[in-house]
């Protein structure tokens, strides 16, 4: 096991799958995520502008290090539609060690 601070869970969710796949397809490219998963089908019920709306999303769960998550953020906010784009970073506390290696080696600019 790794140090539990290292790798990260990313969180955002896209307003339709084509944004998904672009941001998804981008942040893998660039190398600032190994794997990014797309859950379609996500509904949201969210407090904006003073009331309640809801919206039915694409949720992206991106495998990524701590070193690449600043650069990663910065690229979903420009990638991005929403003015307010949810982006919530999850510490990885364990993991497969085989894994973990495998997103470092498929992460930053090596």
């Amino acid at each position: 096991m790794s140090k539990k601070t290292e790798y990260l869970l990313v969180i955002t969710n896209c307003p339709g799958s084509i944004t998904a796949k672009n941001i998804a397809q981008d942040l893998v490219t660039e190398k600032l995520a190994a794997c990014v998963n797309i859950i379609p089908g996500v509904q949201s019920f969210f407090s904006w502008v003073g009331k309640v709306d809801k919206a039915n999303e694409h949720m992206l769960v991106i495998k990524t290090t701590l070193a690449s998550y600043n650069v990663l953020e910065k690229r979903i906010k420009k990638l991005h539609p929403n003015e307010l784009p949810e982006i919530i970073a999850v510490p990885i506390q364990a993991g497969s060690a085989e894994y973990l290696n495998w997103i470092s080696k498929n992460t930053g600019k090596s």
